[in-house]
C-alpha cells in the first residue's frame, strides 16, 4: 500500500493579482477537470493571467484559465481555455453572487495547488487599485524593506 502525499504543491500563483487589486476575502474550491489537464497541471503547465469567475445559474466557473495540452495526450486532448467548473458550497457562491453585485467587486484566482492529490483553486473578492493605489503600496514596500535592512545590520 503506497502512501498519498498530504503536503500541497503549488502549481500556478496570479502574483499580479495582488498588485492589481484590493483582496477582501479568499476562498478554497475544488476545480472540475478532465485528465489530460490534471497530467498538465501536474506538470505545472497553467497560468492564470486574465482569468476570472463568474457565476451562471447559481455554479461558479473560471474563464480564460490556460493550461496547456498534455504532451503525450492525443485526440482526447483538453481544449486550453474552456470554462471550467468550481466546487463550492452553496452558501458561499451566494455570498460571492451578492458581493459581486455591488459596484467594484470582481472574482480573481490567486492560485492552484494539490491538497491530496486532489486540485484546489484560491479564488478572491477583490476590488481594482487606482495608479496612485499601486504607487503607494510599492512605496511602502520599499520602506518596509528599507527598515528590515537597517534592524538586520544593527543587530551585526
Amino acid at each position: 500500500m503506497g502512501r498519498k502525499n498530504t503536503g500541497t504543491k503549488i502549481v500556478c500563483e496570479n502574483r499580479k493579482a495582488r498588485h492589481d487589486y484590493f483582496i477582501h476575502d479568499t476562498f478554497e474550491a475544488g476545480l472540475v477537470l478532465q485528465g489530460t489537464e490534471v497530467k498538465s497541471l501536474r506538470e505545472g503547465k497553467a497560468n492564470l493571467k486574465d482569468s476570472y469567475a463568474e457565476i451562471k445559474n447559481g455554479e461558479i466557473f473560471i474563464v480564460n484559465m490556460h493550461i496547456s495540452p498534455y504532451d503525450h495526450g492525443n485526440i482526447f486532448n483538453h481544449d486550453e481555455r474552456r470554462p471550467r467548473k468550481l466546487l463550492m458550497h452553496k452558501q458561499e457562491i451566494i455570498k460571492l453572487f451578492s458581493k459581486t453585485r455591488e459596484k467594484g467587486f470582481t472574482i480573481v484566482p490567486l492560485k492552484i495547488y494539490f491538497v491530496k492529490g486532489r486540485a484546489k483553486i484560491e479564488i478572491a473578492l477583490a476590488s481594482g487599485k487606482h495608479n496612485y493605489d499601486k504607487r503607494q503600496d510599492l512605496k511602502d514596500k520599499a520602506v518596509r524593506r528599507d527598515v528590515e535592512r537597517d534592524l538586520r545590520d544593527r543587530q551585526r
